[in-house]
């Protein structure tokens, strides 16, 4: 590996604070248009031990917004294309991948505690819910996704802690779930979302077991959402604040 790759990064931040990154362990719960790029932008970072979690595979309808979709990966399982990709970026990183779609009867199969940070970049409502509850439950740090479709302005994309955020439908539908079955996050956390929300001009033919309807998505949207996740973790690493 070129041994310059992060000396704009350490001019910035200190060798200390290179240390710190190199050695944090995070875990990225969905390879989709929000956490693969979280999961790029953290190694591009200086960032070594990251696992990779989901099951799908990389689709012609991923292209335009996932890191790892392209023509060529079509039909790879999406943590094997994301992994390869960051392993071009720093080959000295230790990325592990679980090709397994986060359910209640996946989650014991995840030792949530063996990692400073988690990510949440899932779509589906109940496991969503799910990774929360088990993610504050286990005392490490959580920085969750919220919707990132119907969106096209990047200004609107906002930092918030969840029982705060207003005007996302996703957020609104989790509280909503919590609190009909009575179990509830334990401890606060933050959330990347938008208040904005658009309609959709087009058709589609797609489809998805997990989701109520396909929504268009763009990729400055998701990938905004994705760096401003993994730029949060940098900042709570270094403890570099405005």
């Amino acid at each position: 590996m070129c041994s310059s790759a992060f000396d704009r990064t350490a001019l910035l931040l200190g060798d200390e604070a290179m240390e710190r990154i190199s050695n944090a362990k995070t875990i990225v719960f969905g390879m989709g248009g929000v956490g693969s790029w979280v999961a790029e932008c953290l190694v591009r970072t200086g960032m070594r031990h990251i696992t990779l979690v989901d099951s799908d595979c990389v689709a012609a309808s991923n292209i335009n917004r996932q890191m790892p979709a392209t023509v060529a990966t079509v039909g790879e399982v999406k943590t094997e294309a994301a992994k390869r990709r960051l392993l071009e970026i720093n080959p000295e990183a230790e990325v592990k991948t679980l090709t397994l779609f986060y359910d209640a009867e996946t989650a014991q199969e995840i030792n949530l505690a063996e990692y400073d940070y988690i990510v949440d970049a899932i779509d589906s409502l109940k496991d969503k819910a799910l990774l929360i509850l088990n993610a504050t439950a286990s005392g490490k740090k959580l920085f969750s996704s919220m919707g990132a479709a119907l969106k096209i302005d990047p200004a609107k994309v906002k930092v918030g802690e969840f029982w705060t955020v207003n005007g996302c439908p996703l957020a609104r539908a989790l509280r909503q779930k919590f609190k009909k079955e009575k179990r509830f996050p334990s401890k606060k956390f933050l959330c990347v979302y938008s208040n904005e929300l658009l309609e959709n001009k087009g058709v589609t033919s797609e489809t998805c077991d997990y989701k109520a309807r396909i929504n268009g998505s763009l990729c400055h949207i998701t990938a905004i959402f994705g760096m401003t996740i993994a730029g949060e973790i940098i900042k709570d690493i270094t403890k570099c604040q405005k």
